[in-house]
């Protein structure tokens, strides 16, 4: 039986079944470091599933920041995505080309912009691939969709909420960087920040929750990761990575687990590690 949450994630067996539905709506999120010298526009262009729409994490952003695709207004959000005809009454599912990497911050954006109705493909287009299911290189029909938004502020925090957090201990910092990043012992991959993590924070790298094929571990499973690193499942929670991607994976299983409380700082250590005036920890 194909498992699926549609508000949180759904397997290959249940899109393949539900692929022809009227309002479903698939959204390819790929998504790579510069560095990585990847194109995802141009992958997409080459082979998406069929009907995906792509959407791109740094245009679909705030553009009057200098941080790397911060959450973009609600009209702006509204328009690209009613121009990709997804709007009211559709069931989304967003994949990425890496498995599960960028798709849960899109994931992410949806539920802050309070579109529940939108689900994670477990293990992206290498699961689909491997399987053997449809791909094609050609654009979709995109027809104009009315869309209404109610943004979900607890889903997003800034830096001030997250300082806050830090000092009095009022909410769990769980940060889905590497290891050695959250030491200090490893570089940090965009130049000019500070190393180390945020103070009273917890290391949770987001390869943790994933399996080796790319898809997420068994609700079992991430409830052992949660308890072994001292998560208190009741108490509020911040995800946090390096610019707001990766943080959205450990949302993702947060809310696969029926956690109610929990927000993604949006600036993450690209904003964090920018200011000395914020305190650093390392180690």
């Amino acid at each position: 039986m194909p498992y699926s949450d549609p508000k949180t994630l759904v397997s290959t067996d249940w899109l393949a079944a539900h692929f022809d539905d009227p309002d479903l709506r698939v959204i390819d999120a790929s998504w790579y470091l510069p560095q990585q010298n990847r194109d995802p526009k141009a992958e997409y262009d080459n082979a998406h599933i069929p009907g995906a729409r792509f959407f791109d994490i740094d245009e679909i952003a705030d553009a009057k920041t200098d941080l790397p695709h911060m959450a973009p207004t609600v009209e702006k959000f509204i328009s690209r995505m009613r121009a990709k005809g997804i709007g009211d009454g559709h069931q989304v599912v967003i994949y990425d080309s890496a498995g599960i990497l960028s798709a849960p911050r899109v994931w992410w954006l949806f539920h802050l912009f309070g579109k529940t109705d939108t689900a994670v493909l477990d293990g992206g287009l290498p699961k689909w691939q491997a399987e053997g299911r449809a791909i094609e290189d050609m654009p979709p029909i995109e027809r104009d969709r009315h869309m209404t938004v109610q943004r979900n502020a607890q889903w997003i925090k800034d830096v001030t909420q997250t300082a806050a957090a830090s000092k009095l201990k009022s909410a769990q910092i769980l940060d889905a960087r590497s290891s050695g990043r959250f030491s200090g012992d490893e570089a940090e991959p965009r130049a000019g920040l500070r190393q180390g993590h945020i103070p009273n924070s917890t290391s949770l790298p987001f390869q943790m929750l994933l399996n080796k094929d790319g898809t997420m571990r068994s609700k079992q499973e991430l409830t052992e990761i949660m308890a072994r690193l001292g998560v208190d499942m009741r108490a509020p929670v911040i995800t946090t990575c390096g610019s707001g991607i990766t943080a959205a994976i450990i949302s993702l299983a947060l809310a696969r687990l029926g956690h109610k409380n929990h927000g993604l700082y949006d600036g993450s250590w690209a904003e964090w590690g920018m200011y000395n005036d914020l305190k650093v920890a390392r180690g």
